[in-house]
């Protein structure tokens, strides 16, 4: 589930496993290994990795697959355009 979530986010925000490797000052193999599954990203990692993509750390190790999003820098009209996009989402499900 990992593996699949960092790819997911990558690919999301647009950055190829160089790009990602430089933000956490890692090789891009170390970053290929994680998506195929070969190794894990250490603790540390998972942290920058949370935070590079504006997630949890449970998200990503799949503990709560709620995914949240950070609204810092944002004012409060900027928020509730976030919160009304979500529940037209939310609506449009049912």
């Amino acid at each position: 589930m990992l593996v699949e979530k960092i790819k997911e986010l990558r690919e999301r925000n647009g950055l190829t496993q160089a790009n990602l490797a430089k933000k956490l000052h890692i090789t891009r193999s170390s970053v290929n290994a994680w998506e195929m599954g070969f190794s894990l990203p250490s603790t540390q990692s998972v942290a920058q990795l949370a935070k590079i993509f504006n997630v949890s750390t449970d998200y990503l190790l799949g503990v709560d697959n709620g995914a949240s999003i950070s609204v810092k820098g944002l004012d409060v009209k900027e928020v509730g355009i976030l919160v009304e996009t979500a529940n037209k989402f939310r609506e449009n499900k049912k």
